[in-house]
């Protein structure tokens, strides 16, 4: 972590999220919000509803950003780092124009952007971008002063994200029986998403099979496995699987889908299975339903046993994480030499989304890019 706790020219950090319902009468206009222009009529929305109608109309997803909030809050303030922190959402309260609109108020010019996605793609780092974009529009409009903003930089190999990871996935090793418990098999799970939205993720010259989006997870996979030998002298065998597919079926997204890799790995013998889902930042919906619904029921139909592994959620390491990220790029914009965190064999991403990158379906302006309108 870093020794000098300044944060300038920075003078506050946005926590950007997803959004999710609150209860049931929130479902379906949060889902109108998340697939708007799309003409999807209300009555599918209704049935795409029912996972959340499981669960009280409720996403676990605002309580955990809010436990992220007060993790982080703690951490900064435990270190000294007097850095206020907001939270805003793309497609529910707090909504980021409002948060924005907030933060110009309290006279905050310079703001750092903490997106909780870890991975380069375009639903997971472009599309913040655009409604940041959006944003910004929205306050020129109102004739607001509008602040300079920045984003940091994926964090899916930075150790305070890895290493909570580990810990999850020795954890549930450990929850096996003991006579399965050394043959297990490890599925490492991520959302899934087109395979054309896969192939241009990340700068252009990580374009092609897979991206950017696919071989971050990857080492992500392949660093978690390498600790999880190092710490307990097995080697467990491991692939990455995906989840919470999406869309019209005549369009290929990645593969293998987490119950048909079950259902595979059940029929070449292997005697239990720990799910990571190293895709995502916290337990919410995706993890609730489609792990521990969906794959769960899959597996008990199978009679292999399983079990699911923790996210990283507010774990303090992760919050140490975010406060060394900050302080590791307001040093660079003050044009310090940086030594950036990260393990594995990619190394730390960049600082700033070089055009082509992660691109658009339909080009739309993106903000803290090489190519934002907003310098």
């Amino acid at each position: 972590m870093r020794d000098a706790l300044d944060a300038t020219p920075y003078d506050a950090l946005l926590l950007l999220s997803f959004g999710g319902p609150e209860g049931p009468d929130d479902v379906v206009p949060f889902l109108e919000n998340v697939t708007r222009g799309r003409g999807i009529p209300k009555e599918r929305l209704k049935e795409v509803g029912q996972h959340y109608f499981l669960f009280g109309g409720v996403s676990p997803i605002n309580d955990q950003n809010r436990a992220l909030l007060d993790a982080l809050r703690k951490d900064f303030a435990d270190h000294g780092l007097g850095l206020p922190i907001y939270w805003g959402n793309r497609n529910w309260a707090p909504y980021l124009t409002d948060t924005l609109r907030e933060m110009v108020a309290d006279g905050h010019r310079r703001i750092l952007v903490l997106a909780t996605s870890a991975y380069a793609s375009y639903s997971g780092c472009r599309q913040y971008r655009e409604n940041l974009a959006d944003s910004l529009a929205a306050l020129e409009a109102e004739g607001l002063e509008l602040p300079s903003i920045d984003k940091l930089r994926h964090y899916f190999n930075h150790p305070g994200f890895v290493e909570p990871m580990v810990d999850g996935v020795i954890a549930s090793l450990a929850e096996l029986p003991e006579d399965v418990r050394d043959g297990a098999h490890i599925a490492f799970s991520t959302h899934s998403i087109p395979t054309a939205s896969a192939d241009t993720s990340g700068p252009a010259e990580s374009h092609g099979e897979g991206g950017a989006y696919v071989a971050q997870h990857l080492e992500v996979a392949r660093l978690i496995a390498d600790a999880v030998r190092e710490r307990t002298g097995v080697d467990h065998p491991w692939q990455l699987v995906y989840q919470s597919r999406s869309g019209a079926p005549h369009i290929p997204w990645l593969e293998p889908d987490i119950c048909d890799h079950l259902e595979e790995r059940h029929a070449a013998g292997v005697p239990a299975v720990v799910v990571a889902p190293i895709g995502f930042v916290s337990d919410h919906m995706e993890v609730l339903y489609d792990l521990d619904t969906e794959a769960k029921a899959k597996a008990e139909e199978l009679g292999l046993p399983m079990r699911r592994s923790a996210t990283v959620g507010a774990d303090p390491r992760f919050a140490a994480a975010i406060r060394d990220l900050v302080l590791e790029r307001a040093a660079a914009e003050r044009g310090q030499e940086v030594t950036p965190c990260a393990l594995g064999a990619l190394g730390a991403s960049h600082n700033l989304c070089p055009v082509g990158c992660c691109p658009a379906r339909a080009l739309k302006p993106a903000a803290a890019g090489a190519d934002s309108p907003y310098a």
